[in-house]
Formats: structure tokens, C-alpha cells, sequence
């Protein structure tokens, strides 16, 4: 079982839950990034066997970035195929997006510190879907049999990613940042990505070009839990509380790491 902060329909996408009240979500609709990246994850490690704490605790800072899982190849393909590698900007501007596409095609789809094409994807995604509809965006549409794994199938006919291709490289290039750069030189100083992208460590930054990216991460994921049995009477369980210890400023605590808490198996 999964859940990211979403209905409690898919909580075990492989049992629904339906026909509760609708306080607890919706059910029949399009899941976040997030949540489908996430069942995948849990899919996956109990599909492997032995899952445990510790994999669960593990993965939720693997980083991995299913929006690029889903279209970051076909994007590079849709980039490669543009005519002398150029787009037109949304300001009408011819821009030379040929070193984007490689930057893609080789990006290893995390959004950890260290990964070199991340930030592009990041700025390439939010510009694409903030302006083309789902129904453009993908070939194969949501289906309700299928929730986890639809939509899908980047549209690399899509209009709209020339555009964002275009907007994106200019932006970049504007603040003097490489298409390959770390994603650690310009969100500092932490790995992990917008709940758009579907990754499960949430980041949330405003971007700012001035100070080069993402300077200040605003919130993202906050108290975090993984929970399971190993034959005790017990459960076994991690938390983590991302955020500092304290909310007030002036505290000496405000700015302290996160707080990792091991509940005792003694307590119930």
C-alpha cells in the first residue's frame, strides 16, 4: 500500500477501494505523477520479494523522475526531428534547440544533485503541460481500468513541444546555465523534484533566474512513513520530518537537519 497526500481509491492499486463517502477522494479519475510513480515503485520491490522497511525508506529518496521515465526519450526524439534543430519560441523567437535533444536522450531520469539534464527536463515539462491539454499531451488516454499506467505515450507531434523546447533553452541560456548542468548547481543543494514531475521526494521551489534557479526550496514532502511487519507483535516503523524542529525563526532549531524518529517496538 501507497499513498502521496491522494485518494485513498488507489492506497493498493491492486484492490480499489470504492463506495466510501467522497471525503476520502475521488475515485475513476487520473492519478498525480506522483502517486502512479510511487505505486509503480512498491509494485516493483514487492514483485522483486522480501520487501522491507529499510527498501521502502530507500526508494522514497531514489529520486527517480517518472515524468522522464514516461517522455524524456520521446521528447529527445521530437527534438532531434525539428528542422535544422530549431524552434519557435512562445515569443516567436527561432531558437537553436539542438544541443537540448542529446542532453535528453542521455539523461539517466533522476533528479538527484548530480544529474546532468534534469534541470532542462524540469523547465521543459512544466512549460509543456501548463500549456497543452492532456488530451494533445498523449496517445494512449486515461483509462480507469488502467489508472497506473495511463496516460502515456508522449504525442511527439504535440505543437507544443517545439515551444517549450524553444522557451526552455532560451531561459536557460538567459541565466547563463548549461543544458547539462547538475541539478545540484542550481536547486540547492538537495536532490529531488515538483510533484509534477511524479517524483517521491517533493521539491517546491520558485524558479529565479537571478539567483540562479531554484536558490530557496518554499516546502515539499513533510512527514514521511514507512511501515511494515517482520513477525513481532509490532509493527516496524520509520518517520521522517523533513522540515526543521522548529517554526520559529529565532529558534536555534529553526534551520535544523531533518528529524529522523525510530518508533520503539514496545509502543503500540
Amino acid at each position: 500500500m501507497e499513498n502521496s497526500n491522494d485518494s485513498a481509491w488507489l492506497a493498493n492499486a491492486d484492490q480499489p477501494l470504492t463506495g466510501y463517502e467522497r471525503i476520502w477522494g475521488n475515485t475513476g479519475t487520473p492519478r498525480s505523477l506522483r502517486t502512479r510513480g510511487a505505486l509503480e515503485d512498491v509494485s516493483a520491490m514487492v514483485g522483486r520479494g522480501g520487501l522491507t522497511v529499510a527498501d521502502l525508506q530507500e526508494q522514497q529518496f531514489a529520486n527517480r523522475v517518472p515524468a522522464g521515465d514516461l517522455a524524456a526519450a520521446d521528447a529527445a526524439k521530437a527534438c532531434a526531428a525539428l528542422p535544422g534543430g530549431t524552434a519557435t519560441g512562445s515569443d516567436g523567437a527561432a531558437v537553436n534547440v539542438s544541443a537540448a535533444c542529446a542532453v535528453l536522450a542521455a539523461w539517466d531520469r533522476t533528479a538527484d544533485a548530480s544529474s546532468r539534464g534534469a534541470l532542462l527536463f524540469d523547465r521543459f515539462w512544466r512549460k509543456l503541460t501548463a500549456n497543452t491539454a492532456a488530451r494533445d499531451l498523449w496517445l494512449v488516454p486515461f483509462d480507469a481500468a488502467d489508472p497506473v499506467r495511463t496516460p502515456r505515450t508522449l504525442n511527439r507531434a504535440a505543437p507544443g513541444i517545439g515551444r517549450a523546447l524553444a522557451d526552455t533553452v532560451a531561459e536557460l541560456r538567459k541565466a547563463g546555465i548549461a543544458a547539462d548542468a547538475p541539478l545540484g548547481e542550481h536547486q540547492f543543494v538537495v536532490g529531488g523534484g515538483t510533484e509534477a514531475l511524479g517524483v517521491w521526494n517533493r521539491i517546491e521551489a520558485p524558479w529565479n533566474a537571478a539567483g540562479g534557479g531554484y536558490p530557496e526550496v518554499l516546502h515539499g514532502s513533510s512527514h514521511i512513513q514507512a511501515v511494515g511487519w517482520d513477525g513481532g507483535r509490532c509493527p516496524v516503523a520509520r518517520t521522517l520530518l523533513t522540515y526543521s524542529q522548529s517554526s520559529n525563526p529565532d529558534s536555534p532549531h529553526s534551520a535544523s537537519p531533518a528529524l529522523k524518529v525510530v518508533w520503539p517496538r514496545e509502543r503500540h
